[in-house]
């Protein structure tokens, strides 16, 4: 396959492993109001972007492949069932279904605190390195004082047009390959 195919899925596993717990707090850091109630034992932000993840993994999956089989027990292992049960499509829809997880990937590295994945990408637009994260924005920024858009101000990116564009040049350069 093209890359590191388990990459994603090792960042979902990590998420769901060590991202999934709240942080723990101790004394001296700040005053609260006293509980009425526990909280949940749980991350439930990071347990519903897995699970959102993984049904749009499902959806794009059954609707290239509506015979696609029963999925894994271990959701982790979703992106492997994924390229198993469209592996005999097409160019194209393989490169989609490539592109959605590798924005996934990134996603799941943003939801880590890993910003840094951002910086390894070309800017679409000027091609220079160093994209750098706004997470305000949930986008990446062009660092190019001249890469502008239409209003003057500097390009951003999402995420969804960063995996476009890294899929289509490995794509791109597996068909020269060969």
């Amino acid at each position: 396959m093209l890359g590191d195919d388990t990459t994603a899925e090792r960042r979902l596993r990590l998420l769901q492993a060590e991202f999934t717990q709240h942080a723990k707090t101790g004394p001296g850091d700040g005053r609260t109001a006293t509980r009425t109630e526990s909280p949940a034992p749980l991350n439930l932000a990071v347990i519903d972007r897995i699970r959102a993840a993984v049904h749009e993994v499902v959806e794009h999956t059954r609707t290239a492949a509506p015979g696609a089989g029963p999925l894994p027990a271990d959701t982790a292992r979703v992106y492997d069932w994924a390229r198993q049960n469209t592996a005999h499509l097409g160019t194209e829809r393989q490169q989609a279904r490539e592109t959605l997880i590798y924005r996934q990937d990134l996603e799941h590295a943003i939801e880590m605190g890993d910003t840094g994945v951002i910086r390894k990408h070309p800017c679409p637009g000027c091609g220079c390195y160093g994209l750098a994260w706004r997470p305000a924005r949930q986008r990446a920024a062009c660092p190019n004082r001249y890469c502008l858009d239409d209003d003057g101000l500097s390009r951003s990116w999402q995420l969804a047009a960063l995996a476009h564009h890294h899929i289509a040049r490995q794509f791109a350069t597996k068909s020269s390959a060969t």
